[in-house]
């Protein structure tokens, strides 16, 4: 079966959703936009962020690692910060630490 676009951010969506399950209402996440395949990227999932500390976009990039890429974009679209090699169990804590909040 392919993985077309929409499935893979599916199912980044649902790895974030199982690990908790207000994550996406908590960082105010709307506009949600499944990512084509390139040369560098399987996929992925961008997203409009209102969160406490980081406004803008987050854009996950399924690599061909099997790892992800998560971009942070503010609103004048200026990159401000980028995590590479995150597995699917490590995306809420990438992104809350972003929006300021304490890794355990």
């Amino acid at each position: 079966m392919e993985n077309t676009p929409v499935q893979i951010a599916r199912t980044i969506l649902n790895q974030i959703k199982y690990q908790d399950k207000s994550a996406l209402m908590a960082w105010g996440a709307k506009n949600f936009v499944a990512l084509s395949e390139t040369k560098s990227i399987l996929g992925g999932l961008s997203f409009q962020v209102n969160g406490l500390t980081h406004k803008g976009w987050v854009t996950i990039k399924l690599d061909w690692s099997d790892t992800y890429t998560i971009v942070f974009t503010n609103k004048k679209r200026e990159v401000v910060k980028t995590s590479e090699g995150v597995y699917c169990d490590m995306l809420i804590d990438v992104i809350d630490f972003i929006e300021g909040k304490k890794v355990a």
